[in-house]
């Protein structure tokens, strides 16, 4: 039976079939389950196109990624800091738009460019200013800030509405229209 079972292997160019041929007749019927190998099959691909591909001819391929790089068209919003928040945001004769932000904030900067584009509607209507909150903890706490993004609305030196979180633009401006001049 160890013979038959010997005699019907598949016959394997490794040091592994070299070794198990020697076995006994249960490691040769593990052996039996592995079909041969044939080796690395590689496939050069041809560029359909002249963009991609080598110019030579010479059978072997390449590809050009190419990707265009976006303008930074958003509206850079200024930023306030301890020292300044009394003159910008608390005697402001406009109601003031704050985004309390962070760097390491995803959602911050999603938000950011829609905030620098409120800011350019409402020109002359409301002031937008930045304000990170690593680098001016009190403030944050000061107004409650929890979380990030977090937009307040201040009017007259007073905090008239928050808005928390990576919102639609449409979302920002329902809160902003309740408080600014038509």
């Amino acid at each position: 039976m160890a013979s038959a079972l010997t005699a019907s292997t598949p016959v394997c160019s490794s040091p592994l079939a070299a070794a198990s041929a020697s076995a006994s007749a249960s490691s040769a019927r593990r052996l039996r389950a592995v079909p041969p190998s044939r080796g690395i099959r590689y496939h050069a691909l041809r560029a359909a196109s002249g963009f991609a591909g080598n110019r030579r001819g010479d059978g072997r391929g390449a590809s050009v990624v190419c990707a265009v790089q976006g303008q930074d068209t958003s509206i850079q919003v200024p930023e306030v800091t301890k020292s300044t928040w009394q003159s910008l945001v608390m005697e402001s004769e406009l109601p003031v738009l704050v985004e309390y932000w962070a760097t390491w904030c995803g959602p911050c900067k999603m938000i950011d460019p829609v905030v620098g584009k409120l800011s350019k509607e409402y020109e002359g209507k409301l002031k937008c200013y930045k304000l990170n909150t690593d680098e001016n903890p009190d403030i944050a706490s000061q107004y409650g800030v929890r979380s990030i993004p977090t937009m307040m609305i201040f009017k007259n030196g007073e905090k008239k509405d928050a808005v928390i979180g990576a919102v639609p633009e449409s979302t920002l401006i329902t809160s902003i229209e309740k408080f600014v001049e038509r």
